[in-house]
């Protein structure tokens, strides 16, 4: 095989399965119209080759990483220009990543990890967006009119190695706001599954019931984490990423999917210590030593096993592993159809229980023994849909909630898909992504409700009502939704981390302190939002100086986060330190152009009149009108 050193250049089309659907001839012929025009030409100059056009993609070789570059940034502003003008939900956007790497050619195609990192990372890009590696970073000699944000050593799927990452901010785009305090460390972007770098991860998503990767993570401290379990007098356990045997590596969204449904299940037996799925996924497609395991997380058991997926059949192996020994506790191998995965699921669950002596309780009991079928195609769509929504952007909430459509047209009384496609609008609401954002809450509420009548024991179902009626200002409602939600499943972190929040907004910052501890205790790993919460507690309590340095802390793990910076100008307002606010108001005005003291104030959920005096307050004071 011929090999040799090239600058590859990958490009997508951001939800370009959903502006094929909904003007497929137009599409067509304004993706035709910007190859001709503007890309096609723009590789030419650049003395870039064409390896292969997709429909919704690109893939071109380059003889250096300043050409690419080059490419790169000429295609997205003209891309810009052209479809500036176009409503935001129906234009064409591209992502682009770059990797200077060794290829092979076969058949006129080119192969190896130098394409494998650069599909990588054209995933980690922004919609309009650039992400490079940092081997091609360090071949850019030439004075390009752009900068460089290093995005740390990230962890990607189906590469051995975590890989050095940069966006490439162009003139106008958001930079991340420089560290105002150094303290020794640096947060890494761990990617989980497949998290768009840019995505401002919602406390971790809770979605199909635990949150997804770790963007954002804010490590707890080694001793924190390595006792944090084994204060409780249950049994603590963590499911590890079931391994994907497939011989598809795409299917892992498929043994993800069977991961998170065991952590769900396991996690609703009120005898057991479950940690959440954001800590544990920190170990997919690593090999883990199980004692040395049991020591991070402070667990005394591992869950660990594989998947595999042939048609209509599943075959599972499972073991239940001491942490303290190594020794098996159980194992079994199931072969089973599609149709019967919930059962085999509540059988995995039923001989853990048994395993560790745990009594389950009545409503318990009978839960485990009442397993429904499942339409195979239902399943998987539900499943498809829950690794778009981890992705956390408008175009994959859509793709998702065309996901959980079809997953309940195939099987109507589909309780989890009724909540996940509640979880959608409920998400479209609070982040803004819904032109009436009161009319998506109130649909995800009615949906959500259907939900609830097909299986009132779903925790998640109010987790989604938790967050739909607080965005619309029904404070109670919201925490008697996320009071539910953690009854019905003790190990809830983020059921706990979404009563926290409601209880900062309704009043009662010192609560929230104490819930958002019960969640770090379940999720070590805390996402960027635990932190921003208890922030915010902080704030209400008046310990600006101590929510200042954990808002710090947010925008330093996630600088896309238009709320760390709103939070963190506040707090420096507060504190007297009027430069640092206006500093932070910038970040935030560059991030959200458009943002106004009239619509926050309608917006903000603080129930307390003078509080939300207060906080408008502070933000006047930080130069924001």
């Amino acid at each position: 095989m011929k090999r040799h050193l090239s600058a590859i250049l990958v490009g997508d089309i951001v939800g370009y399965s959903r502006l094929m659907e909904a003007d497929e001839a137009g599409m067509i012929a304004r993706q035709k119209s910007h190859l001709d025009d503007t890309v096609k030409p723009a590789i030419e100059r650049l003395d870039g080759r064409i390896v292969k056009l997709m429909g919704d993609g690109i893939l071109i070789e380059f003889p250096s990483v300043v050409s690419a570059v080059a490419c790169a940034v000429s295609i997205q502003q003209s891309m810009q220009k052209r479809e500036g003008p176009i409503p935001e939900d129906q234009r064409i956007a591209y992502r682009i990543g770059i990797n200077l790497g060794d290829v092979f050619y076969e058949d006129g195609d080119v192969f190896g990890d130098g394409v494998n990192i650069a599909a990588r990372l054209e995933a980690l890009a922004d919609p309009g967006g650039i992400c490079i590696s940092g081997t091609a970073f360090d071949h850019l000699k030439s004075n390009i009119p752009v900068t460089y944000q290093p995005l740390g050593n990230i962890s990607v799927k189906n590469i051995s190695q975590p890989v050095r990452a940069y966006r490439v901010v162009m003139p106008g785009q958001a930079k991340a706001p420089p560290l105002r305090q150094n303290r020794g460390r640096v947060l890494a972007f761990l990617l989980g599954v497949a998290l768009i770098a840019g995505a401002a991860v919602w406390w971790g998503l809770a979605i199909g019931r635990q949150s997804d990767g770790t963007r954002g993570a804010t490590p707890a401290p080694v001793d924190q984490t390595l006792s944090v379990a084994r204060r409780t007098d249950r049994p603590s356990i963590a499911v590890l990423p079931f391994d994907n045997l497939g011989n598809d590596p795409e299917q892992d969204y498929f043994s993800d999917g069977m991961t998170e449904d065991l952590i769900t299940d396991l996690s609703q037996v009120s005898g057991l210590f479950v940690l959440a799925r954001n800590t544990v996924f920190t170990y997919k497609n690593k090999a883990v030593n199980v004692t040395q395991v049991g020591q991070e997380l402070g667990v005394a058991f591992v869950l660990e096993g594989s998947v595999r997926r042939t048609g209509d059949r599943v075959r599972i192996n499972a073991q239940l592993i001491d942490t303290k020994t190594g020794g098996h506790v159980w194992a079994e191998r199931y072969d089973r159809d599609m149709i019967d995965v919930f059962a085999l699921q509540d059988d995995v669950v039923q001989r853990i229980v048994t395993a560790l002596r745990v009594t389950l309780k009545t409503g318990e009991k009978a839960r485990l023994s009442q397993s429904d079928k499942i339409d195979p195609g239902a399943y998987d769509a539900q499943l498809r849909g829950l690794e778009k929504l981890r992705r956390f952007s408008r175009e994959t909430n859509l793709e998702a909630r065309a996901l959980f459509e079809k997953a309940i047209a195939l099987q109507p009384d589909f309780a989890r898909a009724h909540a996940d496609l509640a979880l959608t609008y409920a998400l479209a609401a609070e982040q803004h992504w819904a032109q009436d954002r009161d009319e998506a809450a109130k649909r995800g509420i009615e949906i959500g409700l259907k939900a609830q009548e097909l299986d009132p024991d779903l925790a998640q179902l109010y987790f989604v009502q938790s967050v739909a009626y607080r965005t619309i200002g029904r404070m109670e409602d919201s925490l008697a939704a996320s009071r539910n939600a953690i009854k019905l499943d003790p190990n809830y972190a983020d059921g706990y981390a979404s009563l926290a929040l409601s209880l900062n907004y309704a009043g009662l910052p010192q609560e929230a302190l104490a819930t958002l501890h019960t969640a770090t205790r379940l999720n070590p790993l805390k996402p960027f939002f635990y932190v921003w919460i208890e922030g915010q507690s902080h704030y209400l309590l008046g310990e600006y100086d101590v929510a200042a340095r954990r808002f710090e802390d947010v925008v330093e793990s996630n600088p896309h986060f238009p709320g760390g910076q709103k939070m963190l100008a506040a707090s420096y307002a507060a504190l007297g330190q009027t430069e640092d606010a206006e500093w932070g108001a910038g970040e935030l005005l560059s991030l959200s152009p458009g943002f106004t003291i009239a619509d926050e104030l309608l917006a903000t959920g603080y129930q307390d009149k003078a509080v939300r005096e207060m906080y408008i307050g502070h933000l006047r004071q930080a130069g924001l009108k």
